[in-house]
């Protein structure tokens, strides 16, 4: 994983991405006690494209060159793992890739999301498995709850929260 982040950290010294920032599983285990995921999501800002649509995942050309051309899934597979290129898609995750944390992990640098910013997006997501996930992280302390309040009112996640609350009672 060490090198994976390598990749990503001279994918921004190149000027190819802005910068990244890790969320999803791989993101949480900065925080929490690990658990098995199969990809590191790497959130993006993506260039404004005129349909809106995007056409190429960011650094194809450059991830080529390297000799990273294997797809898996939804993502590039560098160094053995499928990176997913995530777009920023809107104010939360935009927040999120703002404020981004910086972690070492074996003295290569790794921007991560916050703790409160990842479980309001799990919140948001609201899948099985990020409501498992949300557990742990409450359950282990590794969130400032006035924070997360705080990020789920400016994201008018409050009915989400009340539903997340509602399922554990």
């Amino acid at each position: 994983m060490k090198k994976t982040f390598q990749v990503l950290n001279e994918m921004v010294r190149d000027g190819v991405i802005v910068n990244y920032a890790i969320a999803g599983a791989i993101g949480a285990t900065f925080y929490v006690e690990p658990f098995a995921t199969q990809d590191i999501d790497a959130l993006v800002m993506m260039p404004e494209t005129k349909g809106g649509l995007i056409t190429e995942i960011p650094g194809w050309e450059y991830l080529q060159k390297r000799g990273y051309t294997e797809i898996r899934d939804e993502g590039v597979v560098v160094e053995g793992w499928p990176l997913q290129f995530i777009p920023v898609g809107d104010a939360l995750e935009k927040e999120a890739y703002l404020n981004a944390d910086v972690f070492s992990l074996e003295e290569t640098t790794v921007r991560v999301v916050l703790a409160e910013h990842l479980v309001a997006i799990m919140l948001k997501l609201r899948r099985a498995k990020d409501v498992a996930r949300i557990e742990m992280f409450l359950s282990q302390d590794a969130v400032d709850r006035e924070t997360l309040l705080d990020i789920i009112k400016r994201h008018g996640l409050e009915a989400k929260l009340g539903r997340f609350k509602s399922s554990f009672q």
